[in-house]
């Protein structure tokens, strides 16, 4: 994956907001971090866009929205957590009768996926994952993070340490 950043006033900049959009419509994004960043009197918009490189836009979906492949995204262990998230979130859903993008989006279980929260304090840092939707979904997403083995291969424990 890749990254690049971009500054626009908050005042609003044409050229800018073109040079952004015209980025998000060449490239693969797979995700776009934004925050207002304000020194001094001045304030700017600042996006983060990751993205693959090399790689077209992906085809748009009916309602102008673009289709990200996950399996190309993530690493083959957080993908293979994020299937078993999807099947959760279809469980919920169906529990419900709602559809599955109300329990939590694509994004949403990549996210999880990658992150691997064990708490629910550490769900709720995801975007979009708030306290009603964490109370209400959380313990059964969390349960399958922890059945996949919670925390990716290499990484260290708790301690610092490197796990076997």
């Amino acid at each position: 994956m890749q990254f690049r950043l971009f500054s626009i006033p908050a005042s609003g900049s044409p050229e800018g907001e073109e040079e952004l959009n015209r980025f998000l419509r060449s490239h693969r994004a797979v995700s776009v971090q934004r925050e207002l960043v304000q020194i001094g009197t001045a304030a700017s918009w600042c996006f983060c866009v990751e993205y693959l490189p090399g790689s077209q836009p992906a085809p748009e979906q009916p309602g102008g929205r673009r289709r990200i492949d996950y399996k190309e995204v993530l690493s083959e262990d957080d993908f293979s957590l994020f299937a078993q998230l999807r099947d959760v979130r279809k469980q919920l859903a169906a529990g419900e009768a709602i559809p599955v993008y109300a329990v939590c989006t694509n994004e949403h279980l990549a996210e999880i996926a990658k992150a691997r929260p064990a708490t629910l304090a550490e769900l709720k840092k995801i975007e979009g994952f708030g306290e009603a939707k964490a109370e209400k979904y959380g313990e059964s997403l969390l349960k399958a993070v922890q059945t996949a083995g919670g925390k990716k291969q290499g990484e260290g424990d708790a301690t610092g340490g490197a796990t076997d």
